[in-house]
């Protein structure tokens, strides 16, 4: 019988990962309700993913949806103007591991990039849930709120998109560790050396998160807010110190979006003399990523607000509720949470930091209502843990206990049906 103590933490954690990861993956396995809504899986390796495949092969029933993009682009990088609108961090780890992988004599085999892929899946979902615990100590001090926020992310109504060679589960280990590193160099009592480098690693952590998805631009928020705020302090060699940690892990953060799409420059608009150059090469702002989410993919404002499009809606406001209502509590009561007196100078720098992750994520919530295909804010909102401290929050608290344990129902169930879906290659998941 699986035991849950937050005294005994990791152990704890570990072992409701792998009861979660074993139960969704017997629904993937077993998950058959009738023809698949898309056969597109069938073109990455027909001997494999076809009508007959193994009903054992999981690596193939999580290959579906954004996955077969993810797992093209790391065979033969991205060979249409439309695939760059899937980030390249995941191919191009699952590349470098299949080429590391043929040094020791494994063989390329049809399902080898989707068993990678989700390899590097579960093990970024597990340690997003050890960091996200360490996380919580950092910011609360407070071992259950951690512990229980920890198990929350385990538990995300992302559910097999945590698993799929999808890009959210290293997306949401690379943002926890990157808000690790800024809450270990902004909350400390002094301004060390140490510190501002571990301000720069936040940036880079960031950064790297960005090449995932792109919605890891806002994590460049608490870096602005953190030099408005250092600028006006009394100028000091540890307060310069400071400016410029801050300023380079913002530029880290950025560089993560913007080194993909000079690359694209170079491949599509660089060329001598093109004869038809792409439209995108002309703009003022040049982005493949903007030019293929608006051109192939039909993402702009407003442009979702479609009578077919409303249960897709409806799917989606319980976890805008959460984002929206937990964004907004930090916001107005940043330090609520906490169970104990701050350090002496820490409680403003704590607040801020609270606050800034708030805006992150209530500027995501409103994108995805005006402007993304809005079913992916269940998946992409597994990156972001202000969310769940508030949702422990309740739990915790006797008087909305209940009300917290019925979300956390809502949320088992949600995956549980989902997951059913997505194996089975139906929408909406």
């Amino acid at each position: 019988m699986l035991s849950l103590d937050y005294r005994n933490p990791i152990p704890s954690l570990i072992g409701a990962f792998f009861a979660w990861k074993v139960f969704l993956s017997a629904i993937a396995l077993g998950s058959s309700v009738g023809p698949a809504y898309d056969t597109s899986s069938t073109l990455l390796s027909p001997e494999i993913l076809s009508s007959r495949e193994s009903p054992f092969d999981l690596a193939t029933k999580l290959t579906r949806w954004d996955s077969i993009y993810f797992i093209q682009a790391s065979r033969r990088g991205y060979l249409f103007e439309q695939e760059w609108a899937f980030g390249s961090g995941l191919p191009t780890v699952i590349s470098s591991l299949a080429q590391v992988l043929s040094i020791f004599g494994i063989q390329a085999h049809p399902s080898l990039e989707s068993s990678i892929g989700t390899c590097v899946a579960h093990t970024s979902h597990l340690l997003s849930a050890l960091v996200l615990y360490e996380l919580g100590l950092v910011m609360w001090k407070n071992q259950r709120l951690s512990f229980v926020a920890a198990l929350l992310h385990v538990l995300s109504p992302a559910g097999l998109f945590l698993s799929a060679p999808y890009n959210e589960s290293t997306y949401a280990l690379l943002s926890f560790s990157g808000y690790l590193f800024l809450a270990k160099g902004l909350l400390g009592q002094k301004k060390t050396f140490a510190h501002d480098v571990s301000l720069v690693a936040s940036g880079m952590w960031f950064g790297f998160a960005t090449t995932f998805r792109s919605n890891g631009l806002l994590n460049g928020i608490p870096f602005a807010i953190a030099l408005v705020q250092e600028l006006f302090t009394t100028p000091s060699l540890s307060s310069i110190r400071r400016r410029f940690a801050l300023l380079i892990g913002g530029l880290a953060v950025a560089a993560g979006f913007i080194i993909p799409q000079l690359v694209a420059y170079q491949t599509f608009c660089s060329t001598p003399s093109p004869t038809n150059p792409r439209p995108w090469c002309t703009s003022r702002l040049p982005s493949i990523y903007s030019f293929v989410q608006g051109h192939y993919w039909n993402v702009g404002f407003l442009r979702y607000w479609t009578p077919s499009n409303i249960p897709l809606f409806l799917l989606a406001m319980p976890m805008l509720y959460l984002l929206i209502k937990s964004g907004l509590e930090f916001i107005w009561r940043p330090l609520s949470l906490a169970n104990e007196p701050s350090i002496t100078g820490t409680s403003s720098r704590q607040a801020m930091l609270l606050q800034a992750m708030a805006s992150s994520q209530l500027i995501l919530a409103v994108l995805a209502i005006t402007n993304y295909h809005i079913q992916i804010i269940t998946r992409i909102s597994s990156g972001y843990p202000l969310w769940y401290w508030w949702l422990t929050g309740l739990i915790i608290d006797s008087k909305t206990s209940t009300v917290g344990s019925n979300i956390v129902r809502f949320m088992v169930m949600y995956a549980t049906i989902q997951g059913v879906l997505f194996a089975s290659f139906l929408p909406p998941a």
